[in-house]
């Protein structure tokens, strides 16, 4: 199969995953960077969206002529991202003239490097912002949002079909489609799970499932996503394993002669082990029902696998988001992440409420937006949303959370317990007064005029 293969029905979608001025950017960005042959970093997330987008980007560049001794990679610290002062230090260490970031989500704010290096970003969290003098390549405005595996996929394609620069032996090349490919598919089915329907726009990617199957792929994911789940938050570990794989199967061999596999079954066992332990923890809920909490203490970074299984079982006639807080990953803060209830009949009930507040006709289907929901929540208490700054409210539309100082959390949670059900003052009120009325009538002189 050729490389970059793609579904018949997206040859019209220029804009797909990406703006095709982005794209084309992008594609000129790499072709520099390997012309320059000079020091290069990599800074890709953590998750196996972000780790397979990054590897999909460096082999690419190996392939097309970067020497790998002038490929760096760089994983910020536990509870930290690349925005953070001590993270901005650490990576302007490198001295890297290009600079390639993948799947950390965006804002705005001063250039990641400052000086003369040059800086791609390739991503698909919603934004409208981001740092100063980045190249953008972002997915999240050209629905069906891609994910950042499937966009770097995308990207890199055409690259390594045209002729005009070196792209090495036939049989070269049909590996690297073959490792780009079931890249492209892990990164995709980590972000949107395993039972994702490659339809257009999206890649075929019918022969890369049917050689590996999705079996393969859902227990290879969920083993490169293990370690930075730990307390240890060893993702290299994710990173090298996934490096050095032959294939998908090689990451889920329990026997295998690699300590970084081997890595990846205990971290899952850890991983698994602290969910159990904190899963059963009973939720609460906010006062308009919009929202239940699940409070954690974990050193790991659990939260988010314990609101997706709340998520798909806890119901509510108004409930909409699922909130994991957890205030033992990192001293002094609170991580949280929100799901969207999908059990819940809040989430279909205000989605059709806001398209006719919006004067548009009712939609079933309407997405919940937790940003949405989450901001509105901080701005009922004043200068709560400036105090938790810039790491709140972050991700997709329907998959949020934040990191927060824990007592900034615990005013936002408040906020959340004041609030009421819409139209529940008003019912409150009307019962009150017909209390009062019947009150009024059982009085002697009421008594005494009944015939």
């Amino acid at each position: 199969m050729p490389l970059g293969k793609a579904n018949t029905e997206r040859a019209d979608d220029a804009d797909w995953p990406a703006p095709a001025s982005q794209l084309s950017a992008a594609r000129k960005f790499l072709k520099e960077c390997v012309g320059s042959n000079t020091e290069t970093l990599l800074l890709p997330d953590k998750d196996a969206d972000g780790l397979c987008s990054g590897l999909i980007i460096y082999h690419s560049l190996v392939h097309l002529g970067l020497s790998p001794g002038n490929i760096s990679v760089h994983f910020p610290s536990k509870g930290s991202n690349i925005h953070a002062p001590a993270e901005r230090a650490a990576i302007a260490s490198y001295g890297a003239r290009y600079v390639i970031v993948t799947d950390q989500g965006s804002r705005g704010g001063p250039s990641i490097v400052q000086g003369d290096a040059q800086t791609l970003i390739i991503d698909h969290h919603w934004s409208t912002a981001f740092p100063e003098g980045a190249l953008v390549c972002t997915a999240a405005h050209c629905p069906p949002i891609a994910t950042s595996a499937t966009l770097a996929y995308d990207i890199c394609a055409p690259l390594l079909r045209s002729g005009d620069v070196q792209v090495g032996s036939r049989a070269t090349a049909e590996k690297l489609n073959e490792t780009l490919e079931y890249l492209c598919a892990m990164g995709t089915m980590g972000d949107l799970g395993t039972s994702f329907k490659w339809a257009p726009p999206f890649p075929d990617m019918r022969e890369c499932l049917r050689k590996w199957t999705k079996k393969v792929l859902g227990e290879a994911i969920g083993l490169i996503n293990a370690p930075r789940r730990t307390a240890a938050y060893d993702v290299e570990t994710a990173w090298r394993a996934l490096l050095n794989a032959q294939t998908p199967r090689s990451l889920i061999d329990p026997s295998s002669s690699s300590p970084d596999v081997r890595r990846l079954f205990a971290a899952r066992a850890e991983v698994k082990a602290e969910v159990d332990r904190c899963a059963r923890r009973p939720p609460t809920f906010s006062g308009d029902g919009r929202v239940a909490l699940i409070r954690i203490s974990s050193p790991a970074q659990i939260h988010p696998l314990i609101a997706t299984r709340w998520s798909s079982s806890l119901k509510g006639a108004r409930l909409e988001v699922v909130m994991c807080a957890n205030d033992g990953y990192i001293t002094g803060m609170t991580n949280f992440a929100c799901r969207v209830a999908r059990a819940g009949a809040g989430a279909a009930n205000a989605g059709m409420k806001r398209k006719a507040q919006d004067g548009v006709e009712e939609d079933h289907n309407s997405e919940t937006d937790i940003i949405a929901i989450l901001n509105e929540y901080a701005s009922r208490v004043p200068g709560l949303g400036e105090a938790m700054g810039d790491d709140f409210a972050r991700g997709h539309k329907q998959a949020s959370g934040g990191i927060v100082r824990t007592e900034d959390f615990e005013r936002l949670w408040q906020a959340m317990r004041d609030s009421q059900a819409e139209g529940a003052s008003a019912e409150k009120k009307r019962k009150t007064a017909s209390k009062a009325s019947l009150k009024q009538k059982n009085t002697l002189e009421g008594w005494l005029k009944k015939p």
